[in-house]
């Protein structure tokens, strides 16, 4: 196993488990202790690695070249202890990916400290030392991984975290059967990403443009 992808996969555990702990730290700030009794509320990736989706499937997906994703265990919350289950409801949905954002912005400061630039030509990080090669690669690999995670979860489909804004609009008297609809949207939405990999690659020119925004960001030219 390659160093790359070793450092992708902690990476990875990182992102997505800091990700679910954000959602229960917000809940329980708002009203609901769900994830603290559960003893979710804490930043031990441990507690909230999914064997599979956390570790096999990103590995299995890396092997076979197709799109890499993954998912923690997630957080349990219950809108109904919220104070304001509509409203903060929303919140709880962003925080996860609102922390990975935030981790992206710290890895695009590492990399700009360590002095690193990227080569558009060859695609490759280039440094004046080994040390601030290997901090930019390391920082740049995680902070690539959260932009993406970010902005993944962000799009307006059950049951990831931008649905939530859809939410918004869906009327009092049908949001119990939206809720029952995005906590079994899961396989349908594994299922389309994994044809999309394969067949369609929807989307495909918007993540390129997306990590060269990045790559721009991060590196000097």
């Amino acid at each position: 196993m390659s160093e790359t992808v070793i450092i992708y996969i902690i990476s990875a555990v990182i992102a997505v488990c800091f990700h679910e702990a954000a959602h229960g730290y917000v809940a329980n700030f708002f009203g609901d202790p769900t994830a603290k009794n559960a003893g979710r509320l804490t930043l031990n990736p441990v507690r909230h690695i999914d064997p599979f989706g956390t570790v096999l499937l990103p590995l299995i997906l890396i092997i076979a070249g197709l799109p890499v994703f993954g998912y923690a265990k997630p957080v349990p919350v219950n809108v109904n202890r919220l104070r304001s289950p509509r409203n903060q409801a929303v919140l709880v949905s962003l925080a996860g990916p609102g922390l990975n954002l935030a981790f992206a912005v710290l890895a695009i400061v590492v990399c700009r400290l360590s002095g690193a630039t990227f080569d558009t030509f060859s695609g490759t990080i280039v440094a004046d030392s080994s040390l601030s090669l290997d901090i930019a690669q390391t920082f740049g690999l995680f902070g690539l991984v959260n932009v993406l995670l970010a902005a993944f979860n962000l799009l307006p489909i059950p049951p990831l975290d931008g649905s939530a804004l859809v939410e918004r609009l869906v009327p009092q008297r049908y949001i119990g059967s939206y809720y029952a609809l995005r906590q079994s949207a899961m396989p349908f939405l594994f299922g389309f990403l994994l044809l999309n990999g394969l067949f369609f690659h929807l989307g495909s020119g918007m993540l390129d443009s997306l990590l060269d925004a990045f790559s721009r960001l991060a590196f000097k030219s």
